[in-house]
């Protein structure tokens, strides 16, 4: 029997203790533990069959998640639940449980499907799906503190309230709740993901050495708020794009997450006029030049907005949302003043 196979077989075998250790937001109904993923996230989608026979689709220990299809055995609990990446982390957790010697030598792990690299776009995907709506968690919090309270058009945010935090790869996995980010193509494909992890006390970023970290493929793609046509603004910051969109709600726009891709944003067939909110520093000087360069080789016009400050999120929490908005009514075409700004309140 392959080692895999049989550290499956004696995790099945206490099966309702593994789910208690691993699972402990779930909790047991009958035959089933019911849980919200395999990541220990409160819910009922995910089912955890606690009897059963030694094999097939009705044995013990076997999971499926309902919400995305998902499924697998206790050693994939292990796995998702600590973060773990190479086979031997989750074996040693295994054993460790069972109160099991390690061989001496761990043979290879093959998996029963297929593995999901980590930072790829599938696993980008797979996080997306596993977050929630943001209205009434602390991403809306979180937003809120830095004046940014129209939400209208932000579908492409996301909650996640235990999201996977790990240093670098010989530190333990920690566990943030965090703001997700669809990162998409111009046909609205997911190819990416961007976290920012949280502190549910202060309502401020996670107080970790990296609390902004992106995954899957960036390059030309951005996180897109609103449907984009003929005019678009584009931004580094989701906080920066979404704070000038408080006095512009009607604009399509998107925050390609750093200077450099902002550089590289792809354009669409129908755009004739960029807006671009740079950054006061010298990275947004450098994809300000960049960016305007391809823009007009393409016959797209192209538009910079300047902060006062810093960014654009600095201007609308130290100056207010009237000098954001008189700033940006000067700066914009007078045609998309009456197009997409907000009225005074």
């Amino acid at each position: 029997m392959q080692p895999a196979t049989d550290l499956a077989r004696r995790l099945a075998a206490q099966a309702e203790a593994v789910c208690r250790h691993y699972l402990s937001n779930g909790h047991r109904e009958g035959r089933y533990w019911l849980v919200g993923d395999a990541r220990n996230t409160p819910g009922r989608s995910m089912f955890v069959r606690l009897k059963g026979g030694d094999s097939g689709k009705g044995a013990a220990g076997k999971w499926t998640d309902a919400a995305t299809g998902e499924h697998g055995d206790l050693l994939d609990v292990i796995r998702e639940s600590y973060g773990l990446i190479n086979f031997k982390d989750v074996a040693d957790e295994a054993r460790a449980f069972l109160s099991m010697l390690p061989p001496e030598q761990e043979p290879r792990f093959q998996e029963r499907r297929r593995p999901i690299p980590s930072g790829s776009p599938e696993a980008a995907r797979r996080l997306i799906g596993m977050s929630q709506p943001i209205t009434g968690t602390i991403v809306q919090a979180y937003l809120r503190e830095r004046g940014i309270t129209d939400l209208r058009g932000t579908g492409n945010l996301r909650f996640h309230p235990r999201c996977y935090y790990r240093p670098d790869e010989h530190a333990p996995t920690e566990t943030w709740p965090a703001m997700i980010a669809a990162v998409t193509d111009l046909d609205g494909k997911i190819t990416g993901a961007h976290r920012t992890w949280l502190d549910p006390l202060s309502r401020d970023k996670a107080p970790i050495d990296t609390p902004r970290r992106a995954m899957g493929d960036l390059l030309g793609n951005a996180v897109r708020f609103g449907i984009g046509g003929e005019v678009t603004a584009a931004g580094e910051g989701i906080e920066t794009v979404l704070s000038l969109r408080q006095v512009l709600p009607d604009m399509p726009m998107l925050a390609a997450l750093s200077a450099a891709h902002l550089a590289a944003i792809l354009f669409p067939d129908t755009l004739r006029r960029l807006y671009i909110a740079r950054d006061n520093d010298p990275a947004g000087d450098g994809a300000r030049d960049s960016l305007i360069e391809r823009a007009n080789a393409v016959g797209i016009e192209a538009i910079v907005i300047s902060p006062a400050l810093g960014d654009f999120n600095e201007d609308l929490r130290t100056l207010g949302m009237e000098h954001l908005r008189q700033q940006s009514r000067m700066q914009i075409a007078p045609q998309d003043v009456a197009r997409f700004m907000a009225l005074a309140a």
